[in-house]
């Protein structure tokens, strides 16, 4: 096995046993056995259990990032923005939920420069969905309701899909984002 596909392959096995454990309570050894290897060998692709949790934090805070500069630059509505997004989250959580679980679970065991290079990542992906839901307050697309309200209702939805979404698993991905689109954005309530 290639060095790249080995380093892969612990991200993932550390990826979901922080899932399951938390970070605090995993060691490298805890790593190695669950990769049948010894800890030794583990250090020939990894320097350390932060090295792990930067490459897996930092990886998806920068991949939401590219995808919010790229929807809140394609000069679409505010609300095909919206759905962009949330297909977005749906589609990253779908992809590697356990990556999902560490971005919001761990990240603040994240020190230095890592930790304030994911901050500023993150103000960033929040000021970017703020400006789309402004936008589409001014333009009518959206009510006027309070955006800190909107933003909790939205994000936290999306950050804690995972956590629903691994247990149940009753729609296909894309049936998940039509319905996920239709709650999240034209609400519950029948029109009458």
């Amino acid at each position: 096995m290639e060095k790249s596909d080995r380093k892969s392959e612990i991200l993932s096995v550390a990826a979901r046993l922080f899932r399951e454990r938390g970070y605090s309570a995993v060691s490298m050894r805890d790593i190695a056995q669950e990769m049948d290897m010894k800890a030794a060998s583990l250090y020939n692709h990894i320097t350390s259990k932060q090295q792990i949790l930067v490459s897996i934090v930092i990886r998806i805070a920068e991949e939401f990032t590219v995808g919010m500069e790229r929807i809140s630059s394609s000069g679409d509505s505010a609300i095909h923005q919206l759905e962009q997004l949330i297909d977005l989250h749906i589609e990253l959580t779908l992809h590697d939920p356990s990556v999902i679980a560490c971005l919001n679970n761990d990240w603040m065991h994240l020190t230095d420069s890592d930790l304030k290079y994911f901050l500023k990542m993150r103000d960033k992906y929040e000021e970017g969905f703020k400006a789309i839901l402004k936008r589409g307050m001014t333009n009518g697309e959206i009510a006027n309701v309070n955006l800190e309200v909107i933003m909790f209702a939205l994000l936290s939805t999306l950050r804690t899909f995972y956590l629903w979404y691994g247990r149940k698993k009753l729609l296909s991905g894309d049936e998940l984002k039509v319905q996920m689109k239709r709650v999240l954005l034209n609400g519950i309530i029948t029109s009458t």
